[in-house]
């Protein structure tokens, strides 16, 4: 947060004016209120109108991707307008307004129609002229943008007006970030929730699957004759596969709306390789790795599964294999076993297995990678890294 503010004294800097400082600070006091964000970026909107002197503004945020347009807060136009305009026609992010997604800076222009990015407006759209756009981002994420047209008096706006929307569109950056922090943090209640069942179901139901299990194992050995222990160790299989699949549903419990996560990346691709194996891998999971684990480090992990799963197909003639993937505390880590015949020569730097690869993501994310090989065969491949990890100068 530092760095916001920071920012944000850049661009009061710029503001000469007392009065407008006050108010630019009060909207900034805001952001400590209760208000919900839908609130808070309206009164924005209200104060970039007014302080700059503009017959209309907008704020229109972005999504994830940070492409498209996902909510948009307006001021000026009637009642009646503003809703055919966004019912009929919603801003979908072109023209002008695409040109601040794409190259995320202020803008001003006297008279939007001529700007060569300019797509014309909309049936009923009132007309407008002059234009300034600002950029709502926190550090090099940007969140949304902040617009003004048609200023009042004058034929286009200040370098004035710009210091004040750049002042408000960093006070929106930083409330939106603050809010989707809140909702990141939400979901991470949820899978604390959701891995506290799983504890009180494993003390529970999967226990007593277990005990009914070794039961069974008894009366093969000691008492059923050899059809009927084929049969038993039929129903013990099916019990082991039961622990599982109730351990993967615990799992899977508030993910509806979510979007596919690691978890189900992960599950897919051992899926994928099954033709390659020749056999089902089982896979396991301990943690809340959907909520922790970041997009950089869920790309290099799956492409090193997938190297792993394909070594085991190429080279290790097994006949069973296990993927298991946790994350406890910061740390996340990928554990692939086979019961093959081991790594009998170690490959050169650089080739072979593709276990530099795997090395060489795992460094890169600032982990570890280690290559076992138990007593009782096969080979356990080990690759830790941090859960979340920035990638880059750029993204510190």
């Amino acid at each position: 947060m530092s760095d916001e503010r920071g920012r944000r004294r850049t661009a009061y800097e710029a503001v000469e004016d007392p009065v407008t400082l006050r108010r630019l600070l009060e909207a900034t006091l805001l952001l400590e209120s209760n208000l919900q964000l839908g609130g808070l970026l309206s009164h924005i909107v209200e104060e970039a109108k007014s302080l700059a002197g503009a017959r209309y503004a907008a704020l229109g945020v972005l999504d994830a991707t940070g492409m498209e347009v996902v909510e948009f807060h307006v001021s000026g136009l009637l009642p009646e307008d503003e809703d055919r305009l966004l019912e009929g026609h919603p801003p979908t992010g072109q023209g002008v307004l695409g040109v601040l997604i794409d190259d995320p800076r202020p803008m001003r222009t006297r008279n939007i129609g001529e700007h060569p990015a300019s797509v014309g407006f909309p049936p009923g759209h009132p007309p407008m002229s002059s234009f300034l756009g600002a950029p709502i981002k926190v550090r090099d994420q940007v969140y949304g943008n902040l617009y003004l047209t048609d200023k009042i008096g004058a034929d286009e706006f200040t370098p004035d007006d710009e210091a004040v929307i750049e002042a408000l569109a960093v006070a929106a950056g930083i409330a939106v970030e603050n809010a989707r922090l809140h909702g990141r943090a939400g979901e991470l209640a949820v899978y604390e929730e959701r891995d506290r069942m799983a504890r009180d179901l494993h003390d529970g139901v999967i226990q007593r699957l277990f005990a009914i299990g070794l039961s069974l194992q008894g009366l093969t050995a000691a008492q059923a004759g050899r059809a009927v222990a084929g049969s038993i160790g039929a129903v013990v299989d099916d019990i082991d596969e039961t622990i599982r699949q109730v351990r993967a549903t615990i799992f899977e419990l508030g993910n509806e709306g979510r979007g596919e996560g690691i978890r189900a990346s992960v599950l897919a691709l051992a899926e994928e390789m099954r033709p390659v194996l020749g056999f089902r891998v089982t896979v396991d999971f301990a943690g809340p790795v959907d909520a922790s684990v970041s997009d950089e480090v869920a790309e290099h992990l799956l492409a090193t599964l997938r190297e792993a799963l394909s070594n085991v197909g190429r080279h290790a003639r097994a006949t069973q294999a296990s993927v298991a993937l946790s994350v406890v505390g910061r740390q996340c880590r990928l554990e692939v076993r086979d019961d093959g015949r081991g790594i009998i020569d170690r490959p050169a730097p650089g080739g072979g297995h593709g276990l530099p690869n795997m090395r060489n993501r795992a460094e890169t994310l600032n982990g570890s990678f280690d290559v076992l090989q138990p007593e009782d065969g096969g080979t356990t491949l080990v690759w830790r890294v941090p859960a979340f990890t920035n990638l880059g100068p750029d993204r510190r």
